[in-house]
């Protein structure tokens, strides 16, 4: 795995403090950056401040102390439209698609902003998501768990976003289909986007991540590639259990 770290940060939070409520905090300084081309795992226990962390990076829920930056541009609290506009794609972990909308449908309403490239991006996804070029005509409501993910990865993705937050991809989804979220969540990574996943399943977010952070009470308590968070004794201990010897096994027999 190539060294990330030494290419530009695309996306950063710098001491972050917010919530959904004046004066009631679940970020406490929570500091993470995501370089070009990496894919970075959000792992820790619940009510750590995960999924708010994402939402606060995309303007969803107020930052009262700290900083977002993109691109070393402030984009604290700014508007989520905006922040489409500026390259970054959110992936929410429930109501993330249209349900009576087709296929093809829910991804137009993803470009609403540059209509004259639907054609094109449209084409790109079918390449990306050939199980959604299949569905096109079909309601989002009546796809399976992972293609109704795969579907609003897709959404995200016709802005061509420089970086996708996703949110527990893989909740609620069978074995099979959170493999296969997976696999096309590094293909999407692959492609150039920069990816920051929140994911509850925390040995597999660290087997395919390049580096993974695991927040506590809303900080960043721990951080390394995923090898290093894999084989942390404290990190073992405390938020993976036993089973955290798969994540090495699979490495060294992949």
């Amino acid at each position: 795995m190539s060294d990330a770290t030494s290419k530009p940060v695309v996306i950063e939070t710098q001491n972050l403090v917010g919530g959904y409520l004046p004066g009631v905090n679940i970020l406490n300084g929570c500091s993470i950056k995501a370089h070009a081309g990496e894919m970075i795992g959000i792992i820790g226990p619940n009510g750590a401040g995960k999924s708010t962390l994402l939402k606060a990076m995309f303007g969803l829920v107020q930052v009262h102390e700290g900083t977002v930056r993109l691109h070393g541009e402030d984009i604290t609290n700014a508007r989520t439209n905006r922040l489409v506009e500026m390259g970054v794609g959110f992936v929410p972990q429930t109501n993330n698609v249209f349900p009576s909308l087709t296929v093809e449908e829910n991804l137009r309403m993803g470009l609403f902003l540059r209509p004259k490239k639907v054609n094109e991006r449209l084409a790109a996804m079918w390449d990306l998501f050939p199980v959604l070029h299949q569905r096109s005509n079909q309601q989002a409501g009546a796809l399976s768990g992972g293609e109704r993910q795969s579907l609003a990865m897709a959404r995200a993705l016709m802005m061509e976003p420089s970086v996708l937050l996703l949110d527990e991809p893989s909740a609620g989804l069978s074995p099979v289909r959170q493999d296969e979220t997976f696999l096309r969540t590094r293909m999407i990574n692959k492609t150039g986007v920069c990816i920051v996943m929140v994911e509850q399943n925390a040995r597999r977010c660290l087997q395919i991540c390049d580096r993974g952070y695991v927040l506590d009470q809303g900080r960043d308590a721990y951080t390394g590639t995923g090898r290093e968070l894999a084989d942390d004794p404290k990190v073992i201990q405390l938020y993976l259990g036993t089973l955290a010897t798969d994540v090495k096994t699979k490495d060294e027999g992949a």
